[in-house]
């Protein structure tokens, strides 16, 4: 097959669009919903994630960004959740019996905002009726005859008892120090004096009766305490009673209200409990006009006990709740405990202060995150783990074993977990996390696997324009019309490389979107056409290829050395590409190979300064396969080469420039110029096949601008792979200026076709005697390297030979 045969014709450059393949004239004609475009794999992943209930089968979604990962799952989830049912609200509440850890009570709901207002209710029945109450008339006589009634029996015990004493000359004196048993004569106390003086048989008489009377007035005083026990006993249960009667008709009602629900129910008991047992408390209060506080304010701590915490309510929520959390920090997911600072600097909080986090308003229902927020976020993933292995969303304070002081803090009761978590992230963390998390693989089991391209086929191009259309209605942008949903389908199978294959980086897709509307409107069109889809690549592109032109500048002005005219011998342009941000662009690079002998060593520059990559240097490793392979089955390969990027300096990675440095070093060793007008990439095996590459249309368009830069010859154009045609989406520069002949793409499929197009020589099948066809450029190689043999051989008998 001659060079001619191996030229790509212009139809196979890239894929065209043609209007006429849409039954409408503008996506404005369109109203059918927008579809997902493709990721079959990812929605099949995503369905059965969804349907396995058991425990450890969350899901993580992983792709590229602007795959549509998140609008794809959050689309998914609200149809999904809206048919599902509606969890319970989850309130907090006072513990009576230990207050550092609240209770959490699960209710239907809009329940938990009934029994909040049933409660501030019921306080409103205790700050008012209880006071009234504790006031009124006839507790006060009830109050007032126990009182009188305890009175009573203290004063008859004590009038006994000083008969009782008087009778045996004592009398009952009270001072500072309490009550004593004075001894009198002529009914007055005795002196200490006058008491020293009695005679002895007296003395004693007094010392025995006032033994007695204190062993008496023990026993009154400890009657006195028990008749005391007895009233504070009595006007407890009068409290008490006073109590029931005020709130229990009010209490009860609740009780029954939430009969369903034993675990409010105990706490309505402990409710009631806790007033009654602080009845004293409410006596003398007011009635304020508020008992709601206000979200700033701090109510009363008597009434605080009693507030209830609704800490999720989904009265509003339809369906099961789906929640996105972007910035999941530990508080944002677990909650947190608000504290107040009081007087002194001491910091304080209580069950009322305690704030949901995302799982919690995501109970029951569906909470989607970035793995890598998460993952960044301190104390979050580790917490992440425990909360999905022990199947309960649990509040604390991470910060307190790293504080120097301690404060006043509270452990809430665990909220029950029911849940599917949805993690977002790209296939790297998924693979980093799956090879050095344990339990990532035990809590994450299903992977949905968004792909960056999609099948080109009529449905696909269906769903495109009902994504286009979709668009344009929800961001009010201009309609597009059939040539310029041409042009966007075009730039989305370019931006893949493929010419069977469409983009699935939606998120670019978009931006072009508005960008294209922007410049429509600017030049004052009421529709997108093809000229703006194009005006806006254009614009898009000189935005950011500066340096690109500034490269070009430095090789028209021969700063950078590129010859795209002549032959020359060991020399010839290879095709990189280089990626700045959003954008990339190919660029010719000189690589130049020298022979010389040796020992069959091959040099790579690069690599001896460290300017190159493991891929690169494997590349050139192959080539030695490659020589060896095929000429050196019946000599030894005596020669060294050294392989050079000339003028780079920036570094060098991959192996698409391996059959750019074969060529250049078969030219080498062969004598035979190369056609400096042809720049090829491409790698190659050991065998001689040549093998796909990436950014072949970089590569081209970049050689081209340089080439146009010098003046088109129609000798010039670049060899690629053959099996890279189908990834040709060239610009219509290029495809025109091949169709005009100015400007060629070659494809090959073995180091032998490209070789004799770089020479015009044929490459020359071996013969069976092992040599090859005088004059091709496999026989003058072969012919140099037996060269190269026997100046070896003379070399070193010359060195053997004694002097």
């Amino acid at each position: 097959m001659s060079a001619d045969e191996r030229r790509t014709p212009p139809e196979k450059l890239s894929w065209k669009c043609e209007p006429e393949m849409f039954e409408f004239q503008s996506t404005a004609e369109l109203e059918e919903p927008e579809k997902t475009i493709g990721q079959e794999r990812a929605l099949r992943s995503i369905e059965f994630g969804l349907g396995m209930v058991e425990c450890g089968f969350n899901l993580y979604l992983a792709g590229e960004t602007g795959t549509g990962r998140t609008s794809t799952i959050m689309d998914l989830l609200k149809k999904r959740a809206a048919n599902e049912e509606l969890p319970h609200d989850w309130c907090y509440v006072n513990n009576f019996k230990n207050q550092d850890n609240p209770i959490s009570l699960s209710l239907p709901a809009g329940k938990g905002s009934d029994m909040e207002k049933d409660l501030n209710g019921l306080l409103r029945v205790v700050r008012n009726d209880i006071p009234k109450a504790l006031q009124s008339k006839q507790y006060a006589l009830d109050k007032t005859a126990l009182i009188l009634e305890n009175q009573e029996k203290n004063n008859r015990l004590f009038a006994e008892l000083d008969t009782e004493a008087m009778e045996k000359g004592f009398v009952l004196q009270r001072n500072a120090s309490g009550l004593m048993m004075m001894p009198q004569i002529e009914g007055r106390s005795m002196t200490n004096e006058e008491y020293e003086n009695l005679a002895p048989e007296i003395k004693a008489r007094f010392d025995h009766a006032g033994n007695e009377l204190k062993g008496r007035l023990a026993d009154v005083l400890s009657m006195v305490v028990e008749n005391d026990k007895l009233l504070r006993e009595a006007l407890a249960k009068l409290d008490r009673d006073l109590g029931i009667s005020t709130i229990g008709h009010h209490i009860a009602p609740l009780k029954e209200k939430y009969a369903d629900y034993p675990k409010v129910v105990s706490y309505l008991d402990d409710v009631q409990e806790d007033i009654l047992l602080n009845m004293e408390s409410f006596k003398g209060l007011e009635s304020p006009p508020q008992l709601s506080p206000g979200p700033d304010a701090t109510p009363l701590p008597l009434f605080e006990r009693y507030v209830v915490n609704v800490f999720v309510d989904n009265s509003a929520t339809r369906g099961a709740p789906v929640v996105y959390e972007a910035n999941p920090t530990y508080h944002n997911l677990f909650g947190r405990i608000d504290h107040v600072m009081q007087a002194g600097g001491m910091a304080t909080t209580n069950f009322t202060r305690i704030k949901p986090g995302a799982l919690h308003k995501a109970n029951g229902g569906y909470l989607v995150m970035s793995a890598r927020e998460v993952l960044i976020n301190p104390f979050a993933w580790e917490a992440l783990k425990r909360c999905i292995r022990n199947s309960e969303i649990k509040i604390e304070d991470v910060m307190e074993q790293y504080r120097f002081l301690t404060i006043v803090s509270i452990k809430p009761e665990p909220v029950p977990l029911k849940a599917k978590i949805i993690m977002i992230g790209s296939p790297l963390i998924h693979h980093l996390l799956f090879s050095l998390e344990p339990d990532f693989r035990k809590l994450f089991k299903v992977k949905a696997d968004f792909d960056n391209r999609v099948s080109r086929t009529p449905d696909v191009i269906r769903d495109y324009a009902l994504f286009v259309s979709s668009h344009c209605r929800e961001e009010k942008l201009l309609p597009f019309s059939n040539d310029a949903l041409c042009g966007l389908l075009e730039y989305a199978a370019r931006s893949v490389e493929d010419q069977e294959r469409l983009s699935c980086q939606f998120m670019e897709i978009s931006d072009l979107l508005r960008e294209a509307d922007f410049w429509a409107r600017k030049e004052e069109k009421s529709f997108v056409d093809r000229e703006i889809i194009t005006r806006t690549i254009e614009e898009k592109v000189y935005r950011s290829n500066r340096i690109e032109e500034r490269i070009q500048e430095m090789i028209s002005e021969g700063t950078l050395l590129v010859d795209t005219a002549g032959s020359e011998v060991g020399q010839l342009n290879g095709l990189s590409v280089i990626q700045l941000g959003d954008y990339r662009f190919g660029r010719p690079s000189r690589v130049t190979a020298r022979v010389y002998m040796g020992s069959g060593k091959m040099v790579n520059i690069e690599r001896e300064v460290k300017l190159s990559g493991p891929i690169h240097d494997k590349g050139l490793l192959i080539l030695t396969g490659y020589l060896g392979g095929k000429y050196a089955h019946d000599k030894p390969l005596s020669f060294s080469a050294s392989i050079c990027f000339e003028q780079s300096y920036d570094g060098v990675e991959g192996d698409s420039a391996s059959s750019t440095e074969l060529y250049a070093l078969l030219s080498a060793l062969s004598g035979v110029p190369l056609k400096q007008g042809i720049a090829v990439t491409g790698s190659v095996n050991q065998l001689g096949k040549v093998q796909p590459i990436g950014g072949v249309n970089h590569k081209i368009e970049g050689f081209f601008a340089v080439c146009k830069l010098q003046g088109l010859n129609g000798e010039q154009g670049v060899m690629i792979p053959r099996s890279n045609e189908r990834n040709l989406m060239l610009k219509d520069e290029v495809i025109e200026a091949v169709r005009e002949g100015k400007f060629h793409i070659w494809s090959v499929e073995t180091i032998d076709q490209g070789i004799e197009i770089l020479t015009g020589l044929p490459s020359g099948e071996q013969q069976p005697d092992g040599s090859y066809p005088e004059g091709s450029i496999n026989y003058l190689v072969d012919r140099r390297l037996g060269e190269l043999v026997e100046k070896m051989k003379n070399f070193s008998g010359a060195e053997e030979k004694p002097n």
